[in-house]
């Protein structure tokens, strides 16, 4: 299994990505960067080269670009996994971990992040759940994909994509699972994605908190 943590190049993604890396360290996992998509490698025409419909980032809590970027990040590691057939843990900048994660039987996605904003359910057992927290993924700041996985989420991307927690839900899946207690937090004070609106619902959100 490889980790990997995307960011984008300006310095508070990058500050950001390295205390991610770091407070993985202080539990024995070597995460990588990853350098995400942004709004300035033009995601709306690689999109259209992969087929991707757009429809669904058109949605009233992220900026267009700025969501359709980010799936298309997450979309890069699916790629990267079913490519090399080796699973693959994804976190985003903002992720910090705060326990070790453990290496666990799972079907083909498993989220191990603390829910990052609205109302959540908290699982009834420890380890290994199917999704109930949210029936999304609640964040997608922090999960493991395996290869077998990864090929059905580029699958139906060419169909449903939509925001990436929106889209790994169990509607489409019936392999998405979480890990509880969950061993991964968000710490944030800005957003790369969301809007005004869609940062508002976020429990980091508050004074200073800044749209980049």
């Amino acid at each position: 299994m490889r980790a990997f943590v995307i960011y984008i190049p300006i310095p508070e993604s990058e500050k950001c990505a390295a205390r991610c890396i770091n407070s993985a360290s202080q539990f024995g996992l070597n995460v990588e960067l990853f350098r995400g998509v942004t709004p300035a490698d033009h995601p709306i025409q690689l999109a259209e080269e992969l087929n991707i419909p757009t429809a669904n980032f058109r949605e009233k809590y992220s900026r267009y670009e700025n969501c359709l970027s980010a799936f298309l990040s997450h979309r890069r590691l699916w790629e990267w996994s079913a490519h090399n057939n080796e699973e693959v843990l994804i976190f985003e900048h903002d992720a910090v971990i705060t326990d070790t994660i453990p290496d666990v039987p799972y079907r083909g996605v498993l989220s191990y992040g603390h829910p990052s904003y609205g109302k959540w359910v908290t699982p009834s057992t420890l380890g290994v759940n199917k999704l109930v927290s949210k029936q999304y993924l609640p964040g997608a700041h922090a999960y493991r994909v395996k290869p077998e996985a990864a090929k059905a989420l580029l699958e139906t991307a060419k169909t449903h994509a939509g925001p990436t927690d929106l889209f790994i839900r169990n509607e489409l899946f019936d392999f998405v699972e979480e890990y509880y207690p969950w061993p991964v937090l968000v710490r944030e004070s800005f957003s790369t994605i969301q809007n005004e609106t869609g940062c508002q619902a976020k429990h980091g959100y508050g004074d200073g908190y800044r749209l980049l």
